[in-house]
């Protein structure tokens, strides 16, 4: 009799695991149906200075994913993916690819926003999820476009929760998971297990290059924060901050400025007028491009070096964040003055918002 009971405790068991397992996997197929035809995979291209002055200027082609989150064409996606293109489209699942024009783009927190032409007929936007409800254990799914291949959907847990401390601003958060992420899912949402987005694939830790399960998103909240609750604003930049032995060498005329190595055509910066690298050179192993202005001060906020924390060592991202926030409180019609130092000379640009 005993062995009976443990026989019928073992089938009921592994009988009740299956009904689970199969209601879980026809979750994922509901939800997988229900939001795939919202992403999308986000195609650029940019100009690339040439390796040397005796080789012409290349097209460099660039690729990520996003997702529509509305009806009147507006997609969320990676800011690495699009800071500095000079032409961005989008394909849908139906293979209609549209232009998009970037609006929006925090390279702080990895998050950009493209407002396209329009949207396919009978495209329905994904839902913006709560990201705050999530917690380490949930399970997660990313569909997007790992090298070009549309559609594609993995599976994982949600890792763990990571922030950007600042003390005078609202942090920036992103999720660790283990979902299979590679280059070309950059940008691509990671829903819920409902179907809601909750985070914008920013980028994975690898040393094979390919996806090891490490992966980090930025959250919903976050990307809602910056880009929809207040005006999105778009510096179409690319550069490095100079400090020290470096900004002494540039003989700079304060302590700190912002290199500007790439400006992509069409942005605010653009129309400013603000100059990009031309020659490549290598600087204490780092390569990069000279010969572009040096950002010295926006409107009336002097670029300045990262505070460091005497006693953790972290550095604080106070002075990015009272620049984005500036900029993105600039009402239209208003005056934008950036302050640069180009070729020994400061410069004052300014363009109307």
């Amino acid at each position: 009799m005993k062995t009976r009971s443990r026989l019928f405790f073992v089938l009921n068991l592994l009988a009740f695991s299956t009904i689970s397992i199969t209601t879980n996997a026809q979750q994922l197929r509901d939800a997988f149906r229900k939001v795939s035809q919202s992403v999308v995979i986000v195609r650029t291209k940019r100009v690339e200075v040439a390796a040397s002055a005796d080789q012409p200027m290349s097209i460099v082609d660039g690729l990520g994913s996003g997702v529509l989150i509305s009806n009147d064409g507006r997609v969320l996606t990676a800011a690495h993916v699009v800071q500095t293109a000079d032409v961005a489209s989008v394909e849908f699942a139906n293979g209609e690819e549209i232009v998009a024009r970037v609006i929006g783009s925090d390279v702080q927190s990895d998050v950009a926003l493209l407002q396209l032409e329009h949207v396919p007929q009978g495209v329905a936007p994904a839902k913006l999820g709560d990201s705050d409800k999530m917690e380490v254990g949930d399970e997660v799914f990313v569909i997007g476009a790992p090298y070009g291949i549309g559609q594609t959907l993995s599976v994982g847990h949600l890792s763990g929760r990571h922030r950007l401390n600042n003390s005078n601003a609202p942090s920036v958060e992103f999720l660790q998971t283990d979902a299979a992420v590679n280059r070309g899912n950059s940008g691509g949402p990671m829903f819920d297990i409902d179907g809601n987005v909750i985070g914008i694939v920013s980028t994975m830790m690898t040393q094979s290059g390919g996806s090891e399960g490490l992966a980090f998103v930025t959250t919903s909240n976050t990307a809602k924060r910056l880009l929809l609750e207040q005006r999105p604003f778009w510096s179409g930049i690319d550069g490095l901050l100079i400090t020290g032995d470096l900004a002494k060498a540039l003989n700079l005329p304060q302590a700190a400025g912002f290199l500007v190595t790439r400006v992509a055509e069409g942005s605010i910066s653009s129309r400013l007028g603000i100059q990009p690298g031309t020659l490549r050179a290598t600087i204490q192993g780092i390569d990069i491009l000279l010969g572009g202005d040096v950002i010295l001060r926006i409107n009336d906020i002097d670029i300045l070096a990262p505070a460091v924390d005497p006693v953790s060592g972290s550095t604080s991202d106070e002075n990015y964040e009272k620049i984005y926030q500036s900029l993105s409180s600039l009402k239209p019609g208003a005056t934008l003055v950036v302050t640069v130092f180009r070729e020994g000379k400061v410069l004052k640009l300014t363009t109307t918002v």
